[in-house]
């Protein structure tokens, strides 16, 4: 069975709709929104009517919301687009969440433990009449009268998929939620060597198989059909410089002995020098992080790295990425994955 892609979807509500039917129209599988100056939600409501694509959230930050606020929105997002809707949870770094959230960071892995265990407690209990009786260290939750419940949803309970990079986060996300989002700043050595083992002890804890949950591997892709294409689609360093300057993902850069890098990457970044960020990761970084090639050649490296996982979540950030150019990835990784 081909590997499904999911694409970003614009942040814009002014052209999501828009949007949203050209991506159908080259052939990816579903959209995605990525939280950060606009709203995670909205641009996937508007795009529920205007394509039959799958929607997710890729990801929402978690800990500034109640699993309350999640169940809510994600319950109505997937009645209203039929079906279509996974909610997928982040849990950010501390200095965004009580920085730029005002909100409160605990232990992380625990924590989102316990927002997926809750929102899921939650949508059961409208899905299924079940009295809700969530009491968690951070957050609890036993109070649902009638005129807040809204009842079964018709289109069953939407997924609840958890974000994860290290193996702690991994585990725990294979544990207890509905699926993994392996996130973008990894590697096919990082994958065999960390991620997979961790989602193995995941199961293996919760009693379940790997057919009982989704495992989404998240790619950044510099893809391009001539010379000049693939020159543009280098521009991708510059998502990996901004990943790489956070000291979780240093493991990443460890695996293949690039890890001294880390703190000179963190050192620019806090000083605003993003210009020198970008020189510090190579061309072989490129290759090994990032994905990059013609698409036929983008294709074959992802089925190499991550065929065994559902699906694809693809990036193609800092180059202009065109439909067509999307349109011909897409039909490549049919190609390549079928």
């Amino acid at each position: 069975m081909a590997l499904k892609l999911d694409v970003q979807l614009s942040l814009s509500l002014h052209d999501a709709e828009e949007r949203a039917r050209a991506l159908e129209a080259v052939g990816v599988d579903g959209v995605f929104t990525f939280e950060n100056a606009h709203d995670v939600f909205l641009p996937l409501a508007v795009a529920a009517k205007a394509c039959s694509l799958d929607l997710m959230t890729n990801v929402a930050i978690a800990f500034p919301r109640s699993p309350m606020h999640l169940a809510v929105l994600a319950n109505d997002l997937h009645q209203y687009s039929q079906g279509r809707f996974r909610l997928g949870l982040g849990s950010q770094i501390k200095p965004h969440i009580e920085k730029r959230y005002g909100s409160t960071w605990h232990k992380p892995v625990a924590q989102m433990r316990e927002w997926a265990q809750a929102t899921k407690a939650i949508l059961t209990s409208w899905q299924e009449g079940n009295r809700l009786d969530f009491r968690g260290e951070y957050t609890t939750h036993t109070l649902m009268t009638p005129v807040f419940d809204p009842g079964p949803n018709p289109f069953g309970m939407p997924k609840v998929l958890v974000g994860a990079l290290g193996p702690r986060m991994t585990a725990m996300a294979a544990e207890v939620a509905d699926g993994v989002l392996v996130m973008p700043f990894n590697s096919g050595r990082h994958m065999e060597e960390r991620t997979r083992p961790a989602i193995e002890r995941g199961l293996a804890a919760s009693g379940r198989r790997r057919e009982d949950i989704e495992v989404i591997a998240e790619v950044i892709v510099g893809v391009g059909r001539t010379h000049e294409e693939l020159q543009a689609a280098m521009g991708v360093r510059n998502l990996l410089a901004f990943y790489g300057s956070t000291p979780a993902y240093r493991p990443v850069l460890d695996v293949h002995g690039w890890g001294d890098v880390q703190p000179e990457l963190n050192r620019l970044s806090k000083a605003g020098d993003w210009g020198s960020m970008a020189g510090l990761v190579t061309d072989e970084m490129v290759r090994t992080i990032a994905v990059h090639g013609t698409p036929d050649e983008a294709a074959a490296e992802i089925v190499r790295r991550y065929g065994d996982c559902d699906r694809v979540c693809a990036y193609f950030p800092f180059y202009d990425a065109t439909d067509d150019l999307i349109a011909d990835f897409a039909a490549a990784l049919r190609r390549a994955s079928t």
